[in-house]
């Protein structure tokens, strides 16, 4: 049976209003659930069951285990650090730590585990990200309250940026009127973001704690509302939001530290922020730096149709899994560019591709940038490429980016180049991978224009959605020729973008200056 909080019908929140106010503006609504919001919800869980998005009270419980056994081993390692220093037996009694949990894992999402593992193997256990700050106390009292300011003062810069995820998720839980409402609303958001492929804070989308932010923001604004109506009003609300204004959870506190926070009218580069959602613990950042044009038109033209499907769904025209759907990206837009990294062993691909997403947002604020695009949308998703070369060992990794261009009274015979955009892509990327030693030669970027008819001999047919087959036997990526856009000087109109060793010849790659990003 699926763990979940129970939807919140009954009791004083229905009938009276809530003891606290919440957010920074009145709320819209006070209203209390109808008989119809409540079957709505249960309709939603029912609806978002089959997506495994609920923990099972076996997973919980494994959770709560093995966090209990990372705190006894961190109390374990303490004392022998302590011990090893030859401190006093008293102060060795005294001394300890704890862990604290944040984002999905602190909001209480589902998150997978690995089953029945043994504490020995948790010192060695990869998959875990371990932040460590070392607070001006004493001694860690199992109450401790990470939201509490004065815990900041005195403490390492490195400190504080450890405990920004944890003070940051508990500001969150602390600021919503009804916890269970806010998980279950989060849920559905959040799945509906990553159905939609716009959930990655790497790619210039937003990430879990901006979107747990934005549900966050929406619940404050409806305080007795439940799920099913949280979900209608999230795209309501931010289907109309005038961006640039920033979503606030509460009003900014200053706290006399002097550590950089988000302050558009002290800071000038934060007044070019697109999409503004402040984080609520001090210091107050921006969670959504990476947003650009063409990212902030594509969500919010997500969140309008979100808002249709959901108007539907309350009239009963439609069932929430309509709002679930996957589009397809592939059949959207007539143009793409399709972006491959290739590298020779597999441990190689998995650096080489980490680099090379960590740095597609600047391809698509380059692309932006060109007098002839309208918009850059990049697939958050990657796929495997087919080789090139069959007989040769190979790994190799390609990302997809629609394009719409600029109608123009000759649109049909429009000639643009792009080289310049794609090599200074390149470039950066390249550069970044010298600079950090990370770079090993064969490590590759390719580039290409592809038109939609032309995706087949890439992409697997499922993920085409389409009904009819194609054949990749054979297919090369370096066979795409008709094409009505000049993406470089090669007749292919493919781009393989030549490595450093290669490139420093003609490339400044070993220029001074730090590379974007």
């Amino acid at each position: 049976m699926p763990f979940y909080h129970p939807v919140t019908t009954q009791g004083s929140q229905q009938t009276q209003p809530p003891q606290k106010h919440y957010g920074i503006t009145s709320p819209i609504s006070l209203a209390a659930p109808k008989e119809t919001d409540c079957i709505l919800t249960q309709k939603l869980i029912e609806t978002l069951k089959p997506f495994g998005v609920f923990e099972e009270e076996e997973e919980l419980q494994r959770r709560i285990l093995i966090l209990g056994k990372l705190n006894n081993l961190v109390k374990e390692w303490i004392r022998e650090i302590s011990e090893s220093k030859n401190l006093p037996q008293s102060v060795i009694e005294n001394v300890g730590g704890k862990i604290f949990t944040f984002g999905s894992y602190r909001l209480g999402f589902f998150i997978k585990h690995y089953n029945n593992i043994p504490i020995h193997l948790l010192r060695v256990l990869q998959g875990i990200d371990i932040l460590f700050a070392r607070l001006a106390l004493q001694t860690i009292p199992e109450d401790l309250d990470l939201r509490d300011d004065s815990l900041l003062k005195n403490l390492d810069i490195r400190c504080i940026r450890s405990l920004n995820g944890c003070r940051v998720t508990d500001e969150i839980l602390h600021l919503v009127p009804n916890i269970d409402n806010f998980r279950l609303t989060l849920r559905a958001i959040k799945l509906w973001a990553k159905r939609h492929n716009i959930y990655s804070n790497i790619l210039g989308f937003l990430g879990g704690v901006s979107w747990a932010m934005l549900v966050a923001r929406t619940c404050q604004l409806y305080p007795n509302a439940i799920a099913s109506t949280l979900v209608h009003k999230f795209f309501l609300v931010f289907s109309k939001w005038e961006w640039p204004n920033p979503v606030l959870l509460k009003q900014p506190e200053e706290c006399n530290l002097n550590l950089p926070v988000w302050d558009p009218r002290v800071n000038p580069s934060d007044r070019y922020h697109l999409m503004p959602i402040i984080t609520p613990a001090y210091p107050q950042q921006n969670s959504t730096y990476n947003v650009s044009v063409s990212t902030r038109m594509v969500m919010v033209e997500e969140f309008k149709q979100g808002l249709a499907i959901t108007d539907e769904i309350l009239l009963s025209k439609a069932e929430w899994s309509k709002l679930f759907e996957a589009p397809n990206f592939f059949q959207k837009y007539k143009h793409y560019i399709v972006l491959l990294a290739s590298a020779p062993t597999e441990k190689q691909r998995l650096e080489w591709v980490g680099l090379v997403e960590s740095k597609i947002r600047i391809l698509v604020g380059s692309l932006e940038k060109n007098e002839f695009i309208t918009l850059a949308h990049v697939n958050p998703q990657s796929f495997p490429a087919p080789k090139e070369n069959p007989d040769k060992e190979e790994f190799r990794t390609m990302w997809v980016i629609g394009l719409v261009f600029k109608k123009t009274e000759n649109s049909e015979n429009l000639s643009v180049d792009l080289t310049y955009d794609i090599q200074s892509f390149t470039d950066t990327v390249y550069r970044q991978a010298i600079n950090s030693k990370m770079f090993e030669v064969d490590m590759k970027i390719a580039a290409m224009h592809v038109k939609r008819k032309q995706l087949h001999q890439l992409l697997p047919n499922h993920v085409l959605q389409k009904k009819k087959k194609h054949s990749t036997e054979g297919v090369r990526l370096t066979a795409l020729n008709d094409s009505s856009l000049d993406l470089s000087m090669d007749s292919d109109n493919s781009m393989s973008v030549p490595s450093p060793t290669s490139a420093m010849k003609t490339s400044p790659l070993n220029s001074s200056g730090s590379s974007q990003g």
